[in-house]
């Protein structure tokens, strides 16, 4: 796994998955603090992702949510497209543009007006 940019838009290369999970985490939420307003993530190089994987992103999202940011993916390939579709995830992340199933048909176009704020319980 290979992470690059910045505290506005970052792009991952390769795996996102249990062993990279940590250093992906790590690397995100440094991101994530150092900056202001959304934080673009570029998932289109990203060949491979399992649950942990799925998990990093999510917390990443709560986190930026925390502070008044907002996570945006983007570019994100078809297939993670429609699992977040299938687990309705698609509902709370921010997420850019429509990705075409390789079946022929277009999933919705899950734009950042879609995307509904996470509500975080107190601590």
């Amino acid at each position: 796994m290979r992470i690059t940019g910045d505290q506005t838009g970052l792009a991952i290369e390769g795996r996102l998955d249990v062993r990279s999970a940590a250093d992906a985490r790590a690397f995100l939420h440094a991101a994530v603090d150092g900056g202001q307003g959304d934080l673009v993530l570029d998932l289109g190089r990203l060949e491979f992702w399992d649950a942990t994987g799925l998990g990093v992103i999510m917390g990443t999202h709560r986190r930026a949510g925390r502070i008044g940011r907002r996570l945006v993916l983007r570019a994100v390939p078809a297939q993670l497209q429609r699992l977040l579709v299938a687990t309705r995830l698609h509902r709370i992340l921010a997420v850019e543009g429509a990705v075409a199933d390789p079946y022929g048909s277009t999933l919705p176009a899950l734009g950042p007006a879609q995307a509904a704020p996470l509500a975080l319980p107190s601590v």
